[in-house]
């Protein structure tokens, strides 16, 4: 962009008498007419780093210089943080990368800009007019200006420093959005970290220390900060040179298993999409192109983080590992490796693709960023963060279900619990790193057994011969079919790309691999049977039996042996957590057969060659009356109350401890609520049964099929085995209140459906219709005792709500 020519300068007047004279004749100098000092003056004595961008350290003043040589020329720029947060919670953890941005240096007058490019909306054309037309229609970004000290009509000296003290990674925000207050940098308590300034011929490195003040009222700061109103952090910055022009971008394919980046390209034919979307994936080529394997230029090598401890780093540096063979059946030799970081490089440098070992105050998640060049999607730096406490919940979890702190328990079980958990710390690396190679998940996976790391896997849990659970092939070893799939289609070079990339996807439907991704596997409402999240087996119903046995068998056998005997007994709770709702996903999965169907990610072209099939395949009403079944059995006092021997047991935490995420809700003070567990399985139900979405869903394949389950059905279903069903079995304890309090549960989950606005006015007719004859039912079957107590005030609930919902709390 170039600066804008000045205005014409203007003579000021007085009573008609030009001053100019005057102003001419003026005995001084104004200070800012002085000539700028010289780069050796400015630069003296300042420790030179030349690079990409040459820089000084200035240690005595706390600055870092810069020295920028190309004006108007674009590169990238990405922060991180090397420490952090340490809040799950709030989400700021320690080398955390942020958004890699485009930019340019501009000089206007006597400053500089740095400016973020819009990458958004371009015209790849070499019309300039074209193009000037695209950037003139949608707003740059100014990130920063600054003096220029010195210029020796090649370099612009400027000092940095107020940009790397100002919050560039969005912390601000980020506390602001977790409900922690407003917190800004305190200048006074911030500092630039001159002896962090690196450069490289491809990249500059800068650091600063910065203090963010703030109320520290936040539970989530004062959870981690030593002061919760002082936070103090470090931000990273990475300035780097685009790469150089030999990267072949690829198109990308909804069915490719990968990740996309893009832009709107107003240059484009008229018949042609706007929207131009590229594969993310590093650069990787060979050294033979012709060969069928051939050895790389360069190969992708992660370094895993020297914080982590043994037996991590051995699992952590196997799992990632497992990447190399799907890379070798792609074609490349030795091209994908994984070591530990060596002693003494600077994880932060953005030239190394990372494994990084984070601590929080709680239990979260792992994720892997894939750092991408915004105009062609070739990734720049990989960067896996690894929360470090999932492995202790995989333990707790495996101990949970083997008992295996008894006075006679076999040695081999508390061995076995830790193998379980490294097993799945080796299939959580291979994950994460696969993210950071450009790869989606793939939540249909799981469907072939070890079918893909990109899956999130439940552990296969089995009852051996003894009647006791075995958790010895818990997870799987190595990339699956579809990981395979995934690097030929997203890495592999082909003479002909477009017809071998159609030839893969035409062999991985073949194989029945199927691909669901994010969008159409989270929501309670999802429609895709088989993209589903900590799921096993090819049978959403076999599994949910195979595990609803499991469950009752870990139940009936809980004990203190679950526990090590150095722990309070309080914690036995937390243990029996994983425990009580060990089917919750599964549930999720058999809910998903209810007004569910199969489609499949593809293009037009791919169905006309018979590589994909159009609409949607609705799952046939038997399979979806079967769910049904299972789904309201999980509503009935004999599935969530507890044994007898387990409610005995359960302690509240010592004096010290206390209640924490991993406990069950209570309303009892500090000891177990028994009604808030069932509370809460039900609620596992309920929320993806009377899900409006699914509700819609069904009541429209009902109409096209009278065959299919109508929401009058899915509602007699469920009332008929909750608040409508007969009395619950005195071998139960406490039976009858666990009943009610699920019978609740499912009252204000049909409530809150109407209230939500989500139905449809007609589907929302048919639920409204099932109530009002509940209310009439109830009033016409009391009951007795408490039952009875129940019953009336929830007819009442009902009536008062149709009749104006306002009157109901």
């Amino acid at each position: 962009m170039a600066a804008r020519t000045a205005a014409p300068a203007r003579v000021a007047q007085w009573h008609g008498v030009a001053l100019v004279g005057a102003l001419l004749a003026a005995p001084f100098v104004h200070a800012a007419d002085a000539p700028p000092a010289s780069f050796a003056e400015q630069t003296k004595a300042l420790q030179a780093q030349p690079g990409f961008i040459d820089l000084w350290r200035d240690a005595d003043k706390g600055r870092v210089l810069l020295a920028v040589s190309q004006l108007d020329q674009p590169f990238l720029l990405v922060s991180s943080l090397p420490y952090a947060l340490g809040s799950n919670d709030v989400g700021l953890d320690r080398r955390q990368p942020g958004e890699m941005k485009l930019v340019r240096f501009e000089k206007h007058d006597k400053r500089l800009f740095l400016v973020q490019v819009n990458t958004r909306f371009i015209a790849n054309s070499k019309d300039a007019e074209e193009r000037r037309a695209v950037e003139e229609s949608f707003p740059s970004a100014v990130l920063w200006s600054g003096d220029i000290l010195a210029s020796d009509g090649k370099r612009q000296l400027v000092d940095f420093s107020s940009f790397l003290l100002a919050d560039q990674h969005g912390i601000v925000q980020r506390l602001q959005d977790a409900k922690q207050g407003g917190y800004s940098v305190d200048g006074k308590r911030s500092a630039i970290l001159p002896q962090e300034a690196k450069a490289f011929p491809e990249n500059i490195e800068l650091e600063a220390l910065l203090t963010f003040a703030g109320p520290g009222q936040g539970e989530f700061v004062k959870q981690v900060a030593a002061d919760p109103a002082s936070l103090t952090l470090r931000q990273h910055i990475s300035m780097v040179h685009l790469p150089d022009a030999g990267y072949q971008p690829r198109s990308y394919h909804p069915a490719s298993g990968g990740f996309d980046t893009g832009y709107y390209d107003y240059a484009q034919p008229l018949a042609s999409s706007l929207d131009v979307r590229w594969q993310v994936r590093h650069r990787l080529e060979k050294t033979d192109p012709a060969a069928a394997v051939s050895p790389v230029k360069k190969p992708i090598v992660y370094y895993l983080d020297r914080g982590a401890p043994e037996p991590v780093r051995s699992a952590l540096l196997d799992g990632a590992r497992w990447w190399a063979a799907a890379f070798e059946k792609a074609g490349f030799k030795d091209a994908f490796r994984v070591e530990l970081m060596p002693e003494g490089a600077d994880p932060m440098d953005v030239r190394y693709n990372v494994i990084t070992w984070v601590h929080r105050a709680t239990r979260g998640w792992s994720y892997g960023n894939a750092l991408t060049d915004p105009r062609t999607g070739q990734i720049i730096r990989g960067a896996v963060t690894l929360g470090s406490q999932r492995v202790r919940q995989d333990i707790l979890i495996a101990e949970s279900l083997l008992a295996p702190y008894g006075k006679s328990t076999p040695a081999e079980r508390k061995r076995a619990a830790e193998q379980m958990a490294l097993a799945r710390l080796r299939q959580l690396a291979a994950h994460e790193v696969g993210h950071t190679l450009g790869f989606a998940h793939n939540f249909a996976a799981s469907r072939h057994g070890n079918g893909s790391v990109m899956d999130y896997p439940h552990p296969v849990l089995k009852l051996g011969a003894d009647g006791r659970i075995e958790l010895s092939d818990a997870y799987g070893t190595g990339v699956g079919p579809w990981d395979e799939y995934i690097v030929k289609y997203i890495y592999g070079q082909y003479a002909d790309e477009e017809t071998a990339l159609a030839k893969l996807r035409a062999d991985a439907n073949a194989a029945g691999m199927q691909y669901v991704s994010d969008a159409d596997a989270r929501s309670p409402g999802s429609v895709h049977p088989n993209g589903l999240l900590w799921d096993f087996g090819p049978d959403s119903l076999k599994t949910w039996d195979q595990l609803g046995a499991i469950r009752r068998k870990a139940l009936d056998s809980f004990s203190l042996d679950v526990l090590p005997n150095d722990r309070q007994t309080g914690e036995i709770e937390a243990r029996l957590v994983p425990v009580y709702l060990l089917q919750r996903y599964q549930g999720e999965a058999v809910a998903r057969l209810i007004g569910g169907g199969e489609f499949d990610y593809s293009t037009s072209g791919d169905v006309k060659a018979g590589r994909a099939q159009p609409g949607v395949r609705l799952v046939p009403a038997a399979t979806q009356r079967a769910a049904l079944t299972r789904m309201a059995d999980t509503l009935r006092a004999e599935y969530l109350a507890l044994p007898q021997s387990v409610l005995d047991m359960l302690t509240p935490p010592a004096q010290g401890y206390e209640r924490s995420k991993e406990y069950f809700g209570t309303r009892m003070n500090s000891v177990f609520d028994a009604l808030s567990a069932a509370e809460t399985g039900a609620a596992q139900t309920a929320q993806f049964l009377f899900d409006a979405t699914r509700m819609n869903r069904v009541a429209w394949q009902h109409a096209r099929d009278a065959a299919q389950p109508g929401v009058q059905e899915v509602l007699s279903a469920t009332l008929a085995k909750t608040w409508k069903r007969d009395a619950v079995p005195s071998s139960l304890t406490g039976g009858e209140a666990v009943q009610l309090a699920s019978d609740w549960v499912v009252l204000d989950t049909l409530l809150k459906v109407v209230d939500d606005g989500g139905l449809h006015a007609n589907v929302e007719a048919e639920v409204r219709a099932q109530l009002r004859e509940l209310a009439v039912w109830m009033k016409k079957n009391p009951g007795k005792g408490v039952t009875a107590d129940s019953r009336a005030q929830a007819a009442d609930y009902i009536t008062r709500y149709l009749a104006d919902p306002r009157s109901v709390k």
